[in-house]
C-alpha cells in the first residue's frame, strides 16, 4: 500500500481530488482517501503504479507538492537535516561576505558548489580563504541581522521530538552559525565547519576536516545504526548537491525548494510548501504539531 499525501501552498477543493483519482484508475487501485486538514493537505492510499500516480498527481494539482511513499513507516524516527537554505532562509557565507563587500563574489562560487559544478570541500576553501581578516564581531551581527529560521523549522522539529524522533543538524557552513540556530530549532544535535579565529579575525581556514557530503551521509548511517533504526524509518532532507548522498540512503529523502540535480534525485520534493510539509507528509497534522 503507498500514500500519496497532497500538500497545498494554497487549498485543494474535494472534486480536484476526485477528479484526480479517477485518472488514477487505468494502472492504481485507489481504496480512499482522507483530510489531514482541510482544504490543505490530503492522503490517497492506493495500490499499483507509483510512477504512474505521481505523473497523474504532480501536474494535476496547482501549487501543491505530491509526496508518495510507501504506507508502512511512514511517521520517521529519525530526521537528519542541512542548514543554509532550508532550515535558515539564507545561505550564510554568503551573508558573512557581505560584511567584507564581497558578497557576490561570493554567492556565485556556492552557487555552483550546490548545483554540483565543483567539488564542495575546495569551494569552501576558496570562499574562506577571502574573509580573511574579516572582525569575528561580523560573526554575530551577521546572525542577528541576517539569519532567520525557514517557516516550519521548529514545528517540524519540535513535533517530531515529542513524538520520540531524533533529530540532527548537520551543516556545511559554521559551528557559529549552526549552534545557535540548531539549539533554537531544537535540535538534539549540531555539527559543523569550524570557522578559525585569531586576534579577534577570521583567519581565512577552517578547521579539517570538513564537513561535507560524506559527513553528512556518515551521520546519517552512523544515527541509523546507533538508534537501531531501519532505512524506512528516516528522513534527510537538503537542498544542495552535498544534500544528495544522505538524501538518497535515507528512507524518505525530500529536497526542499532544490537545486535541479538535488530535485531530480530525491525521492520526494517540496517546491511550493513550508517545512511543515514534511509533518503532512509523515501523516502528522495541523492540531497535533507542537508550535509553541
Amino acid at each position: 500500500m503507498f500514500i500519496a499525501t497532497l500538500i497545498a501552498a494554497e487549498s485543494i477543493v474535494e472534486r480536484d481530488i476526485l477528479d484526480a483519482i479517477e485518472k488514477m484508475h487505468p494502472f492504481c487501485e485507489v481504496s480512499g482517501w482522507t483530510w489531514l486538514d482541510e482544504g490543505r493537505a490530503a492522503d490517497i492510499h492506493f495500490n499499483g503504479d507509483v510512477d504512474w500516480a505521481h505523473g497523474v498527481l504532480s501536474p494535476y494539482f496547482d501549487r501543491t507538492d505530491v509526496v508518495i511513499q510507501p504506507a508502512a513507516h511512514r511517521e520517521k524516527k529519525l530526521l537528519v537535516a542541512d542548514m543554509d537554505s532550508t532550515m535558515i532562509t539564507v545561505e550564510c557565507i554568503d551573508e558573512l561576505a557581505d560584511y567584507a563587500g564581497i558578497k557576490p563574489q561570493i554567492a556565485e562560487v556556492t552557487e555552483r558548489a550546490m548545483r554540483g559544478e565543483l567539488d564542495f570541500a575546495e569551494a569552501l576553501d576558496a570562499r574562506v580563504a577571502l574573509l580573511k581578516g574579516l572582525p569575528e564581531r561580523a560573526i554575530d551581527q551577521c546572525l542577528e541581522e541576517r539569519v532567520r529560521l525557514m517557516p516550519g523549522a521548529q514545528a517540524l522539529v519540535k513535533t517530531m521530538r515529542a513524538r520520540g524522533a531524533h533529530t540532527i543538524l548537520v551543516s556545511g557552513g559554521f559551528t557559529r552559525f549552526a549552534e545557535p540556530v540548531g539549539t533554537k530549532i531544537g535540535f538534539d544535535r549540531r555539527i559543523a565547519n569550524v570557522l578559525e579565529i585569531e586576534d579577534g579575525k577570521l583567519t581565512g581556514t577552517v578547521t579539517k576536516p570538513i564537513v561535507d557530503s560524506s559527513t553528512k551521509e556518515t551521520t546519517l548511517l552512523g544515527a541509523m545504526a546507533e538508534l537501531g533504526l531501519a532505512p524506512e524509518q528516516t528522513m534527510a532532507v537538503g537542498d544542495g548537491a552535498n544534500d544528495l548522498a544522505m538524501i538518497r540512503k535515507a528512507g524518505l529523502g525530500v529536497a526542499y525548494h532544490a537545486k535541479p540535480i538535488v530535485a531530480a534525485a530525491a525521492g520526494a520534493r517540496i517546491d511550493h510548501g513550508d517545512l511543515t510539509a514534511l509533518l503532512y507528509a509523515q501523516g502528522i497534522a495541523r492540531a497535533d504539531w507542537i508550535t509553541a
